[in-house]
């Protein structure tokens, strides 16, 4: 029936909890259970108590192997299952694959010392597990604390992944927050350049209708000078007029000239600081990039002493270790030294006793009792020595597991750091590249809008040089008509009045198309404020990049205070652990008894 439930739960995706105490499951039941952890991925607590599975070794060794390729469960619960240390074994070879597993209970059970040793050698690879219960085992209690102290490091693990994977989704948070922001500039830009560039547009159509009515105007004046030319003889007031008129015109023309020349340099000049002033952000973000470089390969140093550093102290630990088989020889020594006194004490009491036999029977009691009491006395003192002996082999292997569970910390500690490191420093930089990308498209753009400006300042110019050689054309058709004006002064008097009005709505015209290029002043003064705007926008999002790099140095600052606190950190570690060798050599039971013996 088990092996049925199991069968079903395989496919099951609802189930979170499992409680299947004291139902007797055998070898059948064992490999259900292998093949449930196989396949099943919503379970995450599975009691298994009073079910004897460490008695059937085939079926345990299964439900091992289904442990170790489980993925998701998070407790188990095997108190009571009589477990020896085969089972333990094979139960470690499975956590040393197993990365889900955060609690696992084993009290009751036969694991002893070669099951706590395995157990304690997949803690080494396994740092997901955080609590692990082995009371009632039979292990001994330096191998209980080292499994204490790895169990305490995994949880000392978790929290500061737990915290990293916080700060990390804070600052990725950070940056797509930034990055929308960048996008919604980016496109708030794009939307005023097309804006200009229709207005721009809608500008020179209106330029080009002014033009052709202009040009109308001049075909209409150039009709009409034609007609002059047979109809008036007299005009010479009126034509005197008309010089006049045709002067002013002149001069507005080349006032109008300057002021587009006089707008032009101002363009150019204000194009050239911002180019100068690209390039010297530029040069600022390639030394920020260099000095970052620098940093890194001071930190890759740095991590190359510390390194250096853990290898002096696993040199320092041989070095005790040496020490310590070194007094265990001379204990021995003494040992075998204390027992051979013994033997030849015997040997010359017998003797005394044989000699002293037909003497005296009190001097032969007397010389018994002494004999006996200082057997007595040699054998308490050989029990204390081996009570001494024992007493320094536990605190050599509690020594053995406490470097061992250091030596694993300190190199978890120094990989994590440097991987954390290397992480950092690879976004800085990628973000830095974005930030290089971004600066030099939106230099490119600045610099298409102003070749768009100078392009169009030149179809200006173009066209004012057309209308001033239209001028001159036309000062030398007047200059004409006032030679053939002179010739026919006294002709055609009454007509002087019809010209008069005709010159006044001559005279409108010319006025309506001063109010004209007066629009057209207007639009391209708004246009510069237009490009002035842009330019400060320009330097705003600028000095916004210039802020967020600021930002981003301070966060490096921060980090590398980080790793300066860890590196004193396991400096002040590597002090303990030397001062608590010291006075462990110091302190031990060889230094107060030597000198005794």
């Amino acid at each position: 029936g088990a092996k049925l439930l199991l069968h079903g739960l395989c496919s099951n995706t609802t189930v979170r909890s499992l409680d299947l105490k004291g139902n007797n499951l055998r070898t059948a039941g064992a490999e259900a259970l292998g093949a449930l952890l196989r396949q099943n991925k919503s379970i995450r607590s599975l009691i298994l108590e009073w079910n004897s599975l460490g008695v059937w070794e085939e079926g345990f060794s299964f439900f091992c192997q289904g442990l170790g390729a489980n993925g998701f469960l998070q407790r188990l619960d095997l108190r009571n299952n009589q477990i020896s240390h085969r089972g333990a074994g094979e139960l470690a070879a499975a956590l040393e694959r197993n990365a889900s597993l955060q609690e696992l209970d084993l009290r009751w059970n036969n694991v002893g010392l070669l099951g706590g040793r395995a157990l304690l050698g997949c803690l080494r690879s396994n740092k997901s597990l955080k609590r692990l219960e082995l009371a009632g085992n039979n292990v001994p209690s330096d191998i209980l604390k080292a499994v204490e102290q790895a169990v305490e490091h995994n949880q000392d693990r978790q929290a500061v992944l737990s915290e990293a994977q916080s700060r990390a989704h804070v600052l990725s948070r950070e940056i797509w927050s930034l990055k929308d922001e960048k996008a919604k500039q980016f496109l708030d830009l794009m939307d005023t350049i097309d804006r200009q560039r229709e207005e721009i547009a809608r500008s020179g159509r209106m330029c080009a209708a002014r033009v052709g009515q202009l040009q109308e105007v001049l075909d209409e004046q150039h009709s009409i000078t034609n007609s002059l030319k047979a109809r008036l003889q007299m005009a010479e007031a009126a034509l005197a007029l008309s010089e006049q008129k045709a002067h002013s015109l002149a001069e507005l023309l080349s006032a109008a000239r300057q002021e587009q020349a006089s707008a032009a340099e101002r363009h150019l000049a204000q194009l050239q600081q911002q180019k100068q002033e690209g390039a010297d952000r530029e040069g600022k973000l390639l030394r920020d990039l260099s000095a970052a470089r620098e940093k890194n390969l001071l930190l890759k140093n740095q991590v190359d002493e510390l390194e250096k550093k853990c290898k002096v102290q696993q040199d320092q630990l041989f070095q005790a270790k040496q020490d310590l088989t070194n007094t265990t020889a001379e204990l021995k020594l003494r040992a075998a030294q204390a027992e051979e006194r013994l033997e030849s004490e015997k040997r010359r009491f017998k003797q005394s006793l044989e000699d002293a036999e037909s003497l005296r029977l009190k001097e032969v009691d007397r010389v018994t009792q002494h004999a006996e009491a200082s057997e007595r006395s040699l054998q308490d003192r050989i029990q204390r020595l081996e009570a001494i002996r024992m007493a320094l082999e536990e605190e050599l292997s509690q020594a053995k597991a406490a470097a061992l569970a250091e030596r694993g910390r300190a190199e978890g500690e120094l990989v994590r750091a440097r991987n954390q490191a290397r992480l950092e420093e690879q976004q800085r930089l990628e973000l830095l590249e974005e930030k290089l990308r971004l600066l030099t498209e939106s230099r490119d753009e600045a610099q298409n809008c102003c070749l768009r400006q100078k392009e169009l300042v030149a179809q200006a110019q173009a066209k004012a040089s057309q209308w001033s050689l239209r001028a001159d054309g036309l000062r030398r058709q007047l200059d004409e008509l006032q030679q053939d004006l002179n010739r026919k002064e006294e002709e055609k008097v009454a007509e002087v009045n019809k010209v008069k009005v005709e010159l006044q709505e001559q005279i409108g015209h010319l006025e309506a198309e001063r109010t004209a290029q007066e629009g057209l002043r207007e639009k391209i003064a708004a246009l510069e404020r237009q490009l002035k705007a842009l330019s400060s926008s320009h330097r705003e999002a600028l000095l916004d990049k210039e802020g967020e790099i600021s930002l981003l140095l301070e966060k490096l600052r921060v980090k590398e205070a980080d790793i300066c606190r860890m590196r004193e950190e396991e400096a002040q570690r590597a002090g303990f652990l030397r001062n608590a060798i010291m006075a462990y050599v110091q302190g031990s039971p060889l230094g107060t008894h030597g000198p005794r013996s």
